[in-house]
């Protein structure tokens, strides 16, 4: 059994699962902890998806979309975070109301992650960044400003982070993304469903894996543009709570061991073009073969499909596609809870 000093995940991550009401302000309430960083999608319709974190600020004008390489705040006048609270988050309307995350009558789903607030001067790398890092739950967000040279970042964290997602804010620039299933010479993008970028690309991570203090730039403008400002958000595997893994799709039934109970799982093939596909236990309370996805990567509504256990040990593909289980090898990030706390008391299957 994997161990955790994490006894309850869900003071680190959290999904919820609201309604819209059409009111502005709205606050939400019930995430569990005061978020740092939060992910909302309507579920019901293509209004796209919305992403804030503390350290550009719940506010208007910081808005990001993972289905699209807009700049920060261009979807902000269908509405938008205007601040984190201590149980949740407050939305206000933009110029062109609450589409985005509070429109009447339709449902949505936002993913939240504890980081340390508005983060602080971090000078571990030749950039000095900004970092607000939690170390026990392996997770920071860290903004900083590129040279256009090879250059390192801190990243607060104490532990090599396994998955590191980048945005330049300012400008169109794609997601940029460091997978160490993938390895350091290859990345892959948000912003489609293309396959991973293959052979050499010491531009963007200079073919170094990210250390204990820093992750490692090269001159590459998406991810180290002179002048430019970006976001990074960086995350470690902590056994009993969170992974980021690679798996290889064996066009049978597929069993992914994480050493927890997964609620949350994001997959994405490395070898076809299909989407970052998203799934949690929030949205599917049991296993019934009719698995509600959403997609990182697409506005689209939820939609139901794809045979997908969530498991207390890991997640177990029981058909097979080309988003998760035909062959080839697939990326994963999955957050959860611990088979066994410090508290020495299990979770059980759902």
């Amino acid at each position: 059994m994997a161990y955790t000093t994490i006894n309850k995940s869900t003071d680190y991550f959290n999904t919820k699962l609201y309604e819209g009401n059409g009111s502005s302000p709205r606050s939400i309430t019930g995430v569990g902890f005061q978020p740092d960083f939060t992910w909302t999608k309507n579920r019901d319709n293509t209004n796209g998806h919305g992403l804030f974190d503390a350290v550009r600020g719940y506010a208007t004008g910081y808005g990001l979309s993972t289905h699209n390489a807009n700049a920060e705040g261009s979807a902000d006048t269908y509405g938008y975070l205007s601040s984190r609270d201590s149980d949740g988050y407050t939305m206000t309307a933009g110029g062109s109301g609450m589409t985005m995350n509070n429109t009447n009558g339709e449902s949505y789903a936002s993913w939240n992650w504890k980081a340390n607030g508005a983060g602080s001067s971090n000078t571990d790398g030749s950039i000095t960044s900004t970092v607000s890092a939690n170390t026990t739950s392996g997770f920071s967000i860290v903004s900083y400003t590129g040279t256009g040279a090879n250059a390192t970042v801190g990243h607060g964290l104490g532990v090599a982070p396994k998955m590191i997602i980048v945005k330049r804010t300012n400008g169109t620039n794609a997601w940029q993304i460091f997978h160490e299933g993938m390895g350091n010479t290859k990345f892959i993008e948000f912003s489609d469903s293309i396959p991973q970028q293959r052979g050499t690309t010491s531009i963007q991570w200079q073919d170094t894996n990210p250390t204990s203090t820093v992750f490692s730039l090269g001159s590459e403008s998406d991810v180290n543009g002179n002048t430019y400002p970006f976001i990074a958000y960086c995350f470690a595997d902590i056994p009993g709570y969170s992974k980021a893994g690679i798996y290889t799709g064996t066009g049978s039934t597929n069993f992914v061991y994480t050493g927890f109970k997964p609620t949350f799982v994001m997959i994405k093939s490395l070898n076809y073009s299909q989407p970052w596909t998203i799934m949690d236990t929030t949205r599917d309370t049991f296993n019934n073969n009719n698995l509600k996805r959403l997609w990182a990567n697409y506005n689209n509504a939820e939609s139901t499909g794809g045979e997908t256990d969530l498991l207390s040990n890991g997640f177990r593909h029981t058909s097979f596609s080309n988003w998760q289980n035909v062959g080839g090898e697939y990326i994963y990030l999955a957050f959860g809870q611990s088979l066994v706390g410090s508290n020495n008391i299990p979770c059980t299957a759902r």
